[in-house]
């Protein structure tokens, strides 16, 4: 299967391009999350998955005969046998050991860029000259996990003003962290994308129910370290299981009450529940002394999470924060449904001008987190950028489209360094330059001698400590 993850265009590419003896690409997002053009920043995350599944993996004679018989009926009627360069792919099996015969540079995972930095670099030299875009496809589908990640980061971004504002610790509460909880596994097209995602999420969030990807990012990405943590909670099966909803309520409180657990509140009539059957079992949660929350589960996403802000308030009761607002004791709400980033925002706002801090209001986020994204939210695209033709000359290459300036690509070797503490691009043969080349060799014609991925803890943690980059613009295009 692995000879044919690529477009059927891609196979007959080598035929097309003149005689090179080095040809290299890179791949950039071309623009901010939902075409945001004051806020291009953007979380890079997902190269390992792809590099350690599909490029470092080895070809066979099988594979490429496979491959072979496949393109053989492949074409149009009237084409004969489909372009593929069978004989490049037999000798890099029997010369490269089986590896993919090019050298891919990418950014640390974790790494906050501008769009148009390029996330990875492409470069292959004669006889494969002409594969260097053959992987085009697979690395490209770094677009998915870089896009989840940047709309979980962007979350973080927006919950994290309204504790500033409102929440005591303000951005630097512990409480933010499992302020975004993942409920997207359901959502998803098949397994392997709840892991890629899900992981993606946890990059700036420690809540998550997509088990497959907490167990993935724990016992794959960080040598058995936890890396995401959920609550017990009920669901409308359990609420409509039992004779009564308060019923339901009250074993709820009984197996969970001394530590956090979730209660959906809208099986039957969500207003009742709030004003009769939450002050009916209120005394015996108090006695267990630990922590409710609330959730709403359907109807006007800010209206219901106000309701159940304001009968947390009258059964359990608030104290004032430092900074003036109301904390419900041993209460809160998390809103599940319909939820987005304006939704994000709207019902902290809400919240917050009825006098409650931010720090009462958590968030689940099931297929906008994991699924209403696609390849155009942020206009990812690869492109070759240099060429090194078999007489000797070179040539930077470049698509620049006048119908579309969107989509403009940069030419050249690339190079990307921190300069002041914001990654910008440069030209590659540029002499010394100032900053850290960010671009690091993580697949040279096989696996990287020495080379070892960083674990889930340190990824996070280079996430993590460029937030105050977050907060920044800077230009997008350096120079020597």
């Amino acid at each position: 299967m692995r000879s044919v993850l690529a477009d059927s265009y891609k196979a007959g590419h080598f035929a097309q391009y003149p005689e090179t003896e080095r040809m290299t690409a890179y791949g950039e997002f071309r623009r901010g999350f939902e075409g945001d053009a004051e806020d291009t920043r953007l979380l890079f995350y997902g190269m390992r998955y792809i590099v350690d599944t599909f490029v470092a993996r080895r070809w066979t004679r099988e594979d490429v005969e496979r491959a072979d018989a496949f393109f053989s009926q492949h074409a149009a009627p009237t084409n004969g046998p489909y372009p593929f360069p069978k004989e490049l792919f037999l000798r890099f099996v029997e010369e490269n050991g089986g590896f993919f015969p090019v050298t891919l540079q990418a950014l640390p995972e974790g790494s906050c860029v501008h769009a148009h930095v390029p996330v990875y670099q492409i470069t292959a030299e004669a006889p494969y000259a002409k594969l260097v875009t053959f992987l085009e496809t697979l690395l490209t589908m770094v677009w998915y996990p870089t896009t989840v990640a940047t709309l979980s980061r962007r979350a973080r971004d927006v919950i994290g003003r309204a504790f500033e504002e409102s929440a005591e610790g303000g951005a630097g509460s512990p409480l933010l962290g499992s302020r975004l909880h993942d409920f997207g596994f359901r959502g998803c097209t098949c397994v392997e994308q709840s892991v890629i995602g899900g992981c993606a999420h946890l990059l700036s969030f420690e809540g998550s129910d997509t088990m497959s990807a907490a167990f993935y990012a724990q016992f794959e990405l960080n040598g058995g370290r936890p890396v995401a943590s959920s609550i017990p909670a009920s669901e409308h099966s359990v609420m409509t299981s039992w004779a009564s909803e308060r019923d339901a309520v009250a074993n709820m409180v009984s197996k969970y009450g001394s530590g956090i657990f979730a209660c959906v509140m809208d099986s039957y009539d969500y207003a009742a529940a709030l004003s009769e059957l939450l002050p009916s079992v209120a005394q015996e949660q108090v006695a267990q002394g630990g922590y409710m929350v609330l959730r709403p589960d359907s109807g006007d996403p800010v209206e219901c999470v106000l309701m159940a802000l304001r009968a947390g308030e009258k059964v359990f009761g608030c104290k004032t924060n430092a900074k003036g607002f109301k904390v419900i004791q041993g209460c809160g709400v998390i809103q599940g449904d319909g939820v987005g980033m304006p939704m994000i925002g709207a019902i902290l706002r809400a919240a917050m001008d009825a006098g409650f801090s931010a720090e009462n209001v958590a968030f689940g986020m099931g297929g906008g987190l994991l699924q209403k994204v696609n390849r155009d939210t942020m206009s990812f695209a690869t492109k070759l950028c240099h060429m090194n033709y078999a007489d000797g000359t070179e040539r930077d290459v470049m698509k620049a489209p006048k119908t579309d300036s969107g989509k403009v690509s940069l030419p050249g070797v690339l190079s990307v360094r921190r300069v002041g503490g914001v990654p910008q691009v440069f030209p590659g043969c540029s002499p010394g330059g100032e900053g850290e080349e960010m671009l690091q060799v993580v697949y040279d014609k096989g696996p990287v001698a020495g080379w070892a991925w960083d674990d889930f803890d340190a990824v996070k943690a280079r996430a993590a400590t460029r937030r105050r980059y977050w907060r920044r613009r800077g230009p997008l295009i350096g120079s020597p």
